[in-house]
């Protein structure tokens, strides 16, 4: 039976069935004709799709049109006509995130050595820009940074194992721990004690910590806390969760880190 389906529903489908193909929003929008942002707010639901772009959709997705607007459609009946050899691209790319400690330690104490001897960068700021690294990264190539996983808390996105981490880096004397008064409120501050192994880290990636660090290591704690709440990542998620960063590529303006100033969509 045929159902009229809400732009939200026609977006959650087209999501479902763009992740059991193992495509990003990249290579959909590209294969439909149409912007990635466009894409991003088709499958946010605020954005409609006319019958030729469903067409298209169909097409490159290999759905039935009959089926997608049934209502019992099911995005996983459609993912068993895809091959096993797609499967296994798709298991490939939804991947959970994997914790490179070597790199994430190293990635810690290139931002301190940068930012340490900063006043504002207290344990709140620092969080932040570790934060913005990973997902700024993963939202521009689509791969893990640090792959360290973060939950949504009330002051914002934090790393988990960070205080395991940086315990060790302690007992090994890579980093001291401090804590400090600023501005009347207490600071907990972290002093790199080593220098990063910059060989551990590519060009592209030192790029993004770099423009991180240029970008927010100046802000003060609250005022860092109060944008990452304005993060699609962090708004997307629940409270006490783990952060998804496939959410990174829902971003919009000033948080997206493509630039799609340029990008005029196909009709």
């Amino acid at each position: 039976m045929k159902a009229k389906l809400s732009q939200k529903q026609i977006g959650q489908r087209i999501t479902e069935l763009r992740k059991l193909k193992g495509l990003s929003q990249e290579d959909l929008a590209k294969r439909v004709k149409i912007s990635r942002p466009s894409l991003a707010q088709i499958e946010l639901g605020n954005r409609s799709v006319d019958i030729l772009e469903l067409q298209k959709f169909s097409e490159v997705l290999e759905f039935s049109l009959d089926d997608f607007v049934s209502k019992d459609f099911s995005a996983a009946d459609q993912g068993e006509e895809i091959s096993e050899a797609k499967s296994v691209q798709v298991e490939t790319r939804m991947s959970v995130p994997t914790l490179s400690i070597n790199k994430f330690r190293n990635v810690l104490l290139y931002i301190l050595e940068r930012c340490a001897g900063k006043p504002n960068v207290g344990e709140t700021v620092l969080y932040k820009l570790l934060y913005f690294a990973d997902f700024n990264y993963y939202e521009l190539y689509e791969e893990h940074l640090t792959g360290a996983k973060y939950r949504k808390l009330p002051y914002g996105p934090v790393p988990q194992k960070l205080d395991t981490i940086v315990a060790q880096m302690m007992e090994k004397n890579q980093v001291q721990r401090i804590k400090t008064d600023f501005h009347g409120y207490p600071q907990t501050r972290y002093i790199p004690l080593e220098k990063p192994d910059l060989t551990l880290l590519k060009a592209s990636e030192k790029e993004i910590i770099d423009k991180v660090i240029e970008q927010y290591s100046d802000w003060s704690a609250s005022a860092i806390s109060a944008y990452s709440h304005k993060d699609m990542p962090w708004l997307a998620s629940k409270e006490g969760e783990e952060i998804d960063y496939e959410l990174a590529f829902y971003r919009e303006a000033p948080f997206s880190v493509r630039n799609y100033g340029n990008e005029i969509e196909e009709q």
